[in-house]
């Protein structure tokens, strides 16, 4: 199968600039990159794609026994970058992405440069010594409402996902993008997404890594970035003065400077 089409893979920016792989969250496609893409292709080669199973993909290629683990994911990223031949990469990842990106640099770590892991979460629920924001109490309701009524459960997480309140446009649009995604699909990789621990993938990583955590954020919280940034070697931490869990929508310059920064940075 072609990967591009199947991926509906997207390159933007000059040739000979260093490569910028944008990879979006759950229940989102690569339209969330809309306001930091255009930015960073002044400067860098910028591929943009989407999961089997999101946007302009080919949902025909969807299979849940691949999907029903973020390895199923990982192999979309290296598929792109095997596609497009990359070496160096640097992979950008939101939200659930951040820890898809892990397991891909642990794999094939050539294909990567760098890692910027923005808004992470290497597992969701709390434990004794580890703060993820939800009980699993909490986790289960979610994906029970999700399942009973997806298109409902979308206007309602949407916007306390995208935070942001006084700026309602900006929960419209991620309730619009979550809608848009076949419920089934949405069903498996929400499942994916909440019960996934990747905490011990961490220390996997060994290719400089930016973690990017937001001043305030409902689904990651700050302990959340403190606990990534200390479990990945030699990594750096950035907080953006930002609400929300996605700051490439609500904070896009500030996103899109802390990218090409540590893109820029000599190591």
């Amino acid at each position: 199968m072609d990967i591009r089409s199947r991926n509906n893979v997207k390159v933007i920016g000059p040739e000979d600039a260093p490569v910028v792989v944008l990879a979006h969250g759950y229940g989102c496609d690569q339209n969330l990159w809309r306001l930091v893409a255009p930015a960073l292709a002044e400067e860098f080669r910028v591929v943009l794609f989407d999961y089997v199973g999101a946007g302009g993909s080919d949902l025909s290629a969807w299979r849940e026994e691949r999907y029903a683990s973020l390895e199923g994911y990982a192999e979309d990223v290296l598929d792109v970058c095997r596609e497009l031949d990359l070496r160096d990469a640097v992979f950008v990842g939101h939200s659930v992405s951040a820890m898809v990106g892990v397991l891909a640099a642990a794999k094939e770590p050539a294909l990567f440069g760098k890692l910027v892991l923005l808004t992470p979460s290497p597992y969701y629920i709390d434990e004794d010594g580890y703060r993820g924001g939800f009980s699993r109490e909490d986790i289960d309701e979610l994906l029970e409402a999700l399942d009973a009524n997806y298109l409902g459960w979308s206007a309602t997480m949407a916007p306390v996902i995208m935070g942001n309140p006084d700026r309602p446009e900006l929960g419209e649009e991620l309730t619009n993008l979550f809608c848009r995604t076949d419920p089934d699909i949405a069903r498996v990789f929400a499942r994916t997404t909440f019960l996934s621990d990747s905490r011990n993938d961490l220390d996997r990583v060994k290719v400089p890594t930016l973690v990017v955590e937001c001043a305030e954020d409902a689904i990651a919280p700050r302990e959340v970035g403190a606990y990534v940034h200390a479990a990945i070697p030699g990594s750096r931490l950035v907080t953006l003065e930002a609400t929300g869990h996605c700051p490439q929508l609500s904070a896009p310059e500030a996103t899109t400077e802390a990218i090409a920064a540590f893109v820029r940075k000599q190591l």
